[in-house]
């Protein structure tokens, strides 16, 4: 692949096509025809292997309808399973006593036949940036490591009104920032398909991707920003989707970039998905920036015609560092889509090379105003030091204490892109080619030739190794593994992950679709018939 020349996406399908062996790794079972790719082995010490448990949400909340199960001993299946499962170090705080007195609650509902919620009796687990009242909601950090909020998120408080089981909070990098789920104050969160634990899980939603691919929950909730629910998801082999920016309220999300910030879901499965983005999303009170129109339930038809999708390619994806393995798996799956009818064409997105750098001069910009509210006086770490003589001295300590390198390297950074003298040339420039991002995706989507969804990698690789992941300063990762992510955020626009085959090494490779301003429903239809067609097994 070195020194070849891209001259269209279709042109390397065919080159692709005539460079393919006889020996080639089956990608998919299709009509009867023999699939390998799914063979694998499990680590099981580090997966505890939820076999008597349903496979999705559906079929769970119908065995309690039928009383074939109980939510009750389903929390506590769950909860041994989390504590089977403390080597992954997913979830950083258990909540048993929630998990327990929910359901119960759930329970009596089942039994008696009335009152039956949407999400009655359905373990989940929540990222430790949502707020839950009276529990430690940390952000993995020591400047917040003993706040306990007097208020639930709105996403976690939307789904204990619809009878979700909460079985704790989730690790993550400190306060979101980082593509590994390793500078957390909690520790490194493993992979749950690496064969030895030396995987990273991504970041900064690993926890929850963690928890929810190795079978102990149906659904995790983690804040995206520039990728942090779907690069994990592609990592950990389950669906990650961030919706239209607005479309799920903020509130009780510690933010970290607000024009970015966006409560997303893990699940295995869309369906899974979809439901629990139907008890989440609507207009907020509490949030100015949700979209105030009333949701509408987003319903999946059983049988998808894919033949009225016309799927858009965007060429500068193809960019360094971009695995072989991964550009195959897409050129196969978009030769799928064309096969059975869809229109596959290439579009352009000519801002995305720039793209990254936008969203980190913006992305630092944000954290150094978010950040500063952290100073020891009203909540949070605050320095004991002897030392600090005055006020100013106590807050400089409290911050040197409380935050680590990373978010003191952004919080520097966005201050100097802030000041009078670089104010011009750093963030209003930033903001000026964060428009133009935004207005290649309505190109594409709204202008001529439009396309409907455009599909592309989630990630570049597989799931790095530790030990080659920190070998690049966070900054320089975090360039890496956002590269197909974090357009998306900057656009508001809605993305999904799904995992589609295992790699050489056994571990996921998942791709990304994106599509316009609050087509979500669209952009879950035609993840749907990739999931059916390409048939990704699962841990469980």
């Amino acid at each position: 692949m070195q020194g070849w020349k891209l001259s269209g996406f279709h042109a390397y399908r065919h080159f692709i096509r005539c460079a393919r062996t006889t020996n080639e790794s089956k990608l998919y079972r299709l009509n009867g025809v023999e699939r390998d790719i799914n063979t694998r082995k499990t680590n099981e010490i580090l997966v505890v292997m939820a076999k008597s448990l349903p496979s999705t949400i559906a079929k769970l909340t119908h065995n309690y309808k039928i009383r074939q199960l109980d939510p009750v001993d389903i929390a506590n299946q769950c909860l041994n399973a989390v504590t089977r499962q403390k080597n992954l170090n997913a979830i950083i705080r258990p909540t048993p006593e929630i998990a327990l007195a929910n359901s119960k609650e759930s329970s009596e509902r089942y039994i008696n036949g009335k009152g039956i919620r949407k999400l009655d009796g359905v373990p989940i687990a929540v990222k430790d940036n949502f707020c839950v009242k009276g529990e430690p909601t940390s952000c993995a950090s020591r400047m917040l490591e003993d706040y306990r909020p007097n208020y639930d998120a709105t996403v976690y408080d939307r789904l204990k009104a619809q009878g979700a089981i909460l079985l704790g909070k989730t690790n993550l990098d400190e306060f979101g920032m980082g593509s590994g789920t390793i500078d957390s104050i909690f520790g490194f969160t493993q992979n749950c398909y690496s064969q030895n634990g030396t995987h990273i899980a991504g970041g900064s939603s690993g926890g929850s991707a963690v928890i929810v691919a190795s079978g102990a929950c149906y659904a995790g909730i983690g804040s995206d920003t520039g990728g942090s629910v779907r690069n994990p998801a592609s990592y950990c082999g389950i669906v990650g989707y961030k919706p239209t920016y607005g479309l799920i309220s903020r509130n009780g999300l510690i933010p970290l970039v607000n024009s970015m910030d966006t409560p997303a879901i893990l699940t295995r499965t869309i369906d899974d998905c979809v439901a629990i983005l139907n008890a989440v999303a609507g207009p907020d009170a509490k949030d100015s920036t949700t979209i105030k129109r009333p949701f509408t339930n987003i319903v999946l038809p059983d049988q998808i015609p894919i033949k009225r999708f016309k799927i858009g390619i965007p060429k500068e994806y193809h960019c360094d560092g971009l695995s072989k393995e991964v550009m195959e798996t897409w050129m196969k799956v978009a030769d799928l889509l064309e096969e059975n009818g869809a229109q596959v064409v290439d579009v352009s997105l000519p801002n995305t090379a720039s793209s990254i750098f936008v969203y980190t001069i913006l992305n630092q910009c944000e954290v150094a105003s978010n950040m500063a509210r952290y100073d020891g006086v009203e909540f949070g770490h605050r320095s004991e030091d002897d030392a600090t003589v005055s006020t100013e001295q106590m807050y400089a300590k409290t911050r040197q204490e409380g935050f680590n390198s990373v978010v003191k390297n952004r919080i520097l950074a966005g201050n100097y892109y802030l000041l009078r003298m670089n104010y011009q040339k750093y963030f209003e420039k930033a903001l000026r080619v964060r428009r133009l991002i935004a207005q290649d995706f309505q190109n594409i989507f709204l202008g001529t030739d439009a396309v409907d969804v455009v599909l592309t990698p989630t990630t570049l690789t597989d799931a790095p190794k530790l030990e080659e992941f920190v070998k690049n300063n966070n900054r320089d990762q975090c360039a890496i593994q956002d590269f197909c992510t974090q357009p998306a955020n900057m656009a508001g626009i809605p993305a999904i992950s799904i995992p589609i085959k295992l790699s050489s090494n056994q571990l996921p490779l998942s791709l990304q679709l994106m599509g316009p301003f609050l087509s979500d429903k669209n952009l879950f239809t035609v993840a749907k018939w990739i999931e059916q067609t390409v048939d990704f097994k699962q841990l469980l």
